[in-house]
């Protein structure tokens, strides 16, 4: 990861990505579903071969900002498409200029920034406030949080990615997430193997089989949904133990096993490949 963020040979590694994913897929690799509440319109826009980058838009006086632009061109096309003026760009990776609590106003809108170290050391995710429009929170997560997954431990622990995942988490069961990538059906399918009876992850993974049969995109999802079947959320569930074959040691603080069966989950998700 080091060599792909800080060289030059990353940044050429990142430009073939762009051509090869534009040529592959010239519409994107998947059809976006606009939300609305009130003067809110969120829409997702497909980059590269999985990412997600959203323009998040006040309609009521044309200002907008725009998470994780990974393709500058795509996401500048729907920038134009839409008529609205961009006043921000919030990076969740790096380079973000605002620290852990820190508030950005664009037009009618309020995101707040919320450290969430683990994928990245400066990983920060973004809640924007949608109370005033008659919405959910709403969480652009970045690598911190996929459908039924979380991101590698790149430059974390599995102890400081566990603190950023309970602080998502804390923000609400009707907290809308919006993930940095289209990756639903690997992750349901990593978390299936583990919990094979979980009624709420089969439910969720036939629909996603559904919208992902015409290329649909998969977000939001909320945060209500993902305890009930995302297994990097679930570290403190007793099947999910049984599953890795884990049980607390005497003396061991709670906290403490969860962060080992975090690492766990991890080491097996880096090692699983998809049918």
């Amino acid at each position: 990861y080091s060599l792909y963020s800080r060289t030059r040979l990353g940044y050429l590694y990142y430009r073939r990505q762009v051509r090869k994913a534009r040529e592959r897929y010239p519409h994107g690799h998947s059809v976006p579903r606009p939300v609305r509440f009130g003067a809110v319109k969120i829409l997702p826009i497909p980059v590269l071969s999985n990412n997600y980058s959203y323009l998040v838009i006040d309609t009521s006086s044309g200002r907008a900002a725009v998470v994780d632009p990974s393709d500058p061109l795509a996401v500048q096309a729907v920038i134009e498409e839409e008529g609205v003026l961009l006043e921000a760009i919030l990076c969740t990776h790096k380079h973000c200029p605002l620290a852990h609590g820190d508030r950005l106003s664009v037009g009618c809108l309020s995101f707040e920034a919320l450290a969430t170290p683990g994928h990245t050391v400066g990983h920060v995710a973004y809640v924007l406030d949608a109370a005033p429009f008659g919405g959910p929170p709403c969480l652009f997560s970045g690598d911190l949080l996929f459908l039924a997954g979380c991101g590698r431990l790149f430059e974390g622990s599995a102890e400081t990615m566990l603190a950023s995942l309970d602080a998502a988490v804390a923000l609400g069961e009707d907290t809308l997430l919006w993930p940095g990538h289209e990756y639903a059906l690997e992750c349901l399918g990593f978390a299936r193997l583990l919990e094979p009876g979980n009624a709420a992850l089969e439910h969720k993974l036939r629909w996603a089989l559904r919208q992902r049969q015409d290329a649909r995109s998969t977000c939001p999802s909320s945060l209500g949904e993902e305890r009930s079947y995302n297994p990097f959320l679930r570290a403190h569930r007793p099947e999910l133990h049984e599953a890795l074959g884990l049980a607390r040691a005497r003396g061991e603080a709670p906290d403490a096993f969860r962060v080992r069966v975090l690492a766990e989950l991890r080491r097996r998700k880096d090692l699983y490949k998809a049918a």
